[in-house]
């Protein structure tokens, strides 16, 4: 029996290799474009995004602002000598307090000493010899130059002598004010220099505080106002404080401005951390949305809404910002929906769906 070596024949159909060519040509042209239609409808078939959303309410806004305060000394002063030298005299009584003027720290000046008693007796020498010359001035008995020479000398070993004062007192380190003496930082017999630090000083009465409030507060701080102040955390008991200054300008950095008042009572240290809360008096009602709602932009801020399940992105001002949440003066009505969770994956325009409907409180944990 023979075979055609160009063609087969099986039920009737004609198989050659041209065919076959053909055929597996086009079952992966099929296949290819099916991947690539599967592959364009996973992309492009994704669902609505889930988000969660707040009903914008009218809201009571706290007619105070609550700000971070610092406990400050009266007086502070690092007491450093004015020149250098070995410590041949230290009083420092730790913890103690001390009054103006006594005297903390010597320096070695036994040649500052020894050339002001010198001075003095040449001062002395002068002195005797200018009067003796004034008598015979008087007569006539010498000539006014000479005269004139001997009281310059006297005048030149006081200014000397002065000089020499002022040395010695620069060896000599005092209390610059009544106060408490903090801890010792050098030993007799060291070497110190101008920047070495031998003690500090803090005068503990009338403590003030130090805190800054927002450019658009600095209308409510006016100098004499009280303000309150929580000193301890865990007692929530409140001092009261005096507004004494303001500074002038607003800091460019942080646009706010910085205030001081003075503690009426209360027990703190320097340093320590405080709660200020300053009244406002401006007890009203606004839209409040948690902070993490507000888009930032360089052209201003957004918060996105649902309408008709559709995220739309609205512009808002904003203004008072109080912990968690923050107020919205335009851009939002009362009823509008604002997503507060799912904020990153909404687009504008693109279905949403709301899962659930928070309330501010839930919303801002």
């Amino acid at each position: 029996m023979k075979y055609n070596k160009k063609s087969v024949f099986s039920g009737g159909f004609r198989i050659t290799p041209l065919s076959i060519l053909t055929i597996s040509g086009t079952l992966f042209m099929a296949l290819s474009c099916g991947e690539k239609k599967d592959t364009f409808q996973q992309k492009g078939g994704g669902g609505p995004t889930t988000v969660d959303v707040i009903i914008a309410k009218s809201e009571k806004v706290s007619d105070q602002v609550e700000v971070n305060g610092t406990i400050v000394a009266n007086e502070f002063a690092e007491l450093r000598p004015e020149v250098s030298g070995l410590l041949t005299f230290l009083d420092v009584p730790e913890g103690k307090t001390v009054q103006k003027g006594t005297v903390i720290a010597r320096i070695n000046n036994a040649d500052l000493m020894a050339q002001l008693d010198k001075i003095k007796i040449q001062l002395n020498l002068a002195e005797t010899t200018e009067k003796r010359l004034k008598q015979l001035v008087a007569i006539n008995g010498i000539n006014q130059a000479d005269y004139d020479l001997a009281l310059n000398q006297v005048n030149s070993f006081k200014a000397d002598m002065v000089y020499t004062q002022a040395l010695i007192d620069k060896t000599i380190v005092r209390a610059p004010f009544t106060g408490v003496i903090g801890l010792r930082k050098v030993s007799a017999g060291s070497y110190v220099s101008p920047t070495s630090v031998i003690a500090t000083m803090q005068q503990l009465s009338n403590l003030r505080i130090d805190f800054t409030v927002p450019e658009t507060y600095q209308k409510y701080v006016t100098k004499g106002q009280n303000v309150e102040v929580l000193l301890d955390q865990s007692s929530k008991k409140k001092e009261t404080a005096r507004v004494i200054a303001t500074e002038p300008q607003v800091n460019q950095s942080t646009r706010n401005i910085t205030v001081r008042a003075v503690l009426n009572a209360g027990s703190t240290s320097p340093g320590s951390f405080a709660k200020v809360y300053l009244k406002t008096n401006s007890n009203k009602s606004s839209i409040l949305i948690p902070t993490n709602s507000i888009i930032p932009e360089a052209q201003g801020k957004k918060a996105i809404t649902v309408k008709g399940g559709k995220a739309v992105f609205v512009t808002v001002e904003t203004g008072d910002r109080l912990a968690d949440v923050v107020e919205v003066t335009s851009g939002l009505s009362v009823g509008d929906s604002v997503v507060v969770s799912g904020v990153l994956f909404a687009r504008p325009d693109a279905p949403v769906k709301v899962r659930s409907v928070r309330n501010l409180k839930v919303a801002t944990m």
